[in-house]
């Protein structure tokens, strides 16, 4: 607590907070990079430069793409997800109830850093009327089936169909992920009939298992892709009142061995 002197001001030798709020006007973000720090906010943290300041501004990302997994229920669009932004894979997984939410950063050229917000959809018709609120506001989408299970391939043109008319006038960017490839005995999908789903669809085929993480960063790596490459050609913007695509978030980053400086500019009210 802060103990008032003989003259009314602040004593902040007792304060162990290295961010004192000793003024009316919100500090600014500090962000320090540690482990905690990157596991909570599922960023990857961030080297130290070089300092020539106190302080650096380090650019957090250069974009941010919203992206969905679309597909029938049971079909391993949480376990991709878990694998891809935790590294981990469990046999048993809850379904999706409505929207669950995910994110990851990746490098997808020198620095040129994208955020990923990923967005876990139900498959069930239930839950139809609340997953098709977040088709608009996304600028990529992954197209997921089993390949040990014939029906949910043949929904993959029923969603495609029901997502491009939800977002017109907009267009999205779609992958075509085929899923459970470690069960390839029990496929009841071949290679060939997933390729040319994918070429009359005009978009990319990649097979995938999140159980042994077969392929699965290549999959959200060249969706990406896709969208920077066509963000660079002009073809994919940022626009306001759409979350599909934003652009640049920096952060003041405090370093350890500034905190002690900085916590008497705070304090020297």
């Amino acid at each position: 607590q802060f103990h008032s002197s003989q003259h009314g001001s602040r004593d902040c030798s007792r304060l162990h907070s290295p961010r004192p709020h000793c003024s009316l006007r919100s500090p600014p973000l500090l962000i320090k990079p540690n482990v905690n720090t990157a596991r909570r906010l599922r960023f990857v943290s961030l080297p130290r430069p070089e300092l020539r300041t106190r302080h650096a501004m380090d650019t957090l990302w250069q974009y941010q793409f919203r992206i969905i997994l679309l597909g029938d229920s049971t079909v391993g669009k949480s376990s991709l997800l878990k694998r891809f932004t935790d590294g981990i894979y469990s046999d048993v997984a809850d379904p999706t109830v409505g929207v669950d939410f995910y994110a990851r950063s990746i490098d997808i050229e020198p620095a040129v850093k994208i955020k990923l917000q990923l967005w876990d959809t139900a498959g069930q018709e239930r839950f139809r009327s609340i997953t098709t609120s977040y088709y608009r506001n996304s600028v990529g989408g992954l197209l997921v089936f089993d390949m040990t299970n014939r029906k949910t391939f043949d929904h993959v043109r029923e969603w495609h169909r029901e997502v491009s008319e939800h977002i017109l006038p907009h267009h999205m960017v779609y992958i075509l992920v085929g899923h459970k490839s470690d069960l390839n005995r029990e496929r009841k999908v071949t290679r060939d009939e997933a390729e040319q789903l994918a070429a009359d669809l005009g978009i990319r085929y990649v097979e995938t298992s999140a159980k042994c993480n077969c392929n699965v960063e290549r999959a959200f790596e060249l969706l990406t892709r896709d969208i920077y490459e066509l963000m660079k050609m002009g073809e994919i913007s940022t626009r306001d009142g759409w979350d599909g695509v934003k652009s640049g978030l920096t952060a003041k980053v405090l370093y350890p061995s500034e905190e002690e400086a900085e916590r008497e500019r705070s304090c020297n009210c």
